[in-house]
């Protein structure tokens, strides 16, 4: 029953990041813990990986459709991986398993999906709207920040974040593209959103199979279920109801958050 469970999880998961950008970490490494019972460091380090995966297809997808900004997936690469290594190393050397790392991570992984909560409920009920498309001339201007340097510490500190809790790279995420690129059209930011998200993921994930935090049999089961997910997601993204479907993951979120925080 268990393995039917992680591949209908696997699928929903990757149809909500698809959709919306938003959901790999902060959706699936709550499910592990709270549904499934995978100790939080097994579920951190097996969720990188998924994401990772998952994220390559949609990626792929989107950038069939020539919604990728690679300019803005450089930046926040440029500051999301070393910044994940720095992460890596420092677990490396108290050990993923160790109490101390736990505590930080549970304790940590529960704050990021407070702020995700209050990111996605803030977007979904006064955040301005994202324009849907942008004339090919507008799009060279779009995608440049205020400064360059933005965009390359905010990817450092959604390393950081990701690296430790898996969470951070959706919703946390696409609010601060929405911030720094706010001409970018919404399809273009989740686009970029994913993409960033696969080198960084992959990166931290597979740090984490190196201090053997990833369980491979659930990483596989997961997958079977999350590719043909956030395909269908991706094909779907110009079409889907934001505002609801942001609305009700706030809610979600706060409520496994705030679980984490009071264990």
């Amino acid at each position: 029953m268990h393995e039917f469970g992680f591949v209908f999880a696997g699928f929903f998961v990757g149809l909500v990041v698809g959709l919306t950008g938003v959901g790999g970490g902060s959706l699936m490494t709550p499910l592990l813990i709270f549904f499934f019972g995978i100790k939080p460091y097994l579920a951190v380090g097996t969720d990188l990986l998924f994401a990772a995966f998952t994220k390559s297809g949609g990626t792929l997808s989107l950038a069939r459709q020539r919604l990728v900004p690679w300019r803005v997936v450089g930046l926040l690469c440029a500051g999301s991986i070393p910044a994940s290594l720095l992460t890596l190393t420092v677990l490396h050397r108290i050990g993923p398993a160790s109490p101390s790392a736990q505590a930080l991570m549970t304790n940590t992984l529960g704050v990021a999906l407070l702020l995700t909560a209050a990111a996605m409920f803030y977007k979904a009920v006064r955040g301005k709207q994202a324009p849907r498309s942008l004339a090919q001339a507008d799009l060279a201007q779009a995608t440049r920040a205020r400064h360059w340097s933005l965009p390359v510490l905010f990817g450092a500190l959604l390393g950081t974040l990701v690296t430790l809790t898996s969470v951070g790279a959706g919703a946390v995420g696409v609010t601060v593209l929405l911030i720094l690129f706010p001409r970018l059209p919404l399809p273009r930011i989740v686009a970029a959103d994913i993409a960033y998200a696969v080198p960084l993921t992959l990166v931290a994930g597979l740090g984490h199979a190196s201090l053997g935090s990833v369980d491979w049999p659930l990483l596989a089961k997961l997958l079977v279920g999350s590719l043909p997910g956030i395909w269908i997601g991706s094909r779907l993204v110009n079409r889907t109801p934001e505002r609801l479907i942001r609305s009700i993951l706030s809610v979600l979120l706060a409520w496994a958050g705030t679980k984490l925080v009071l264990i």
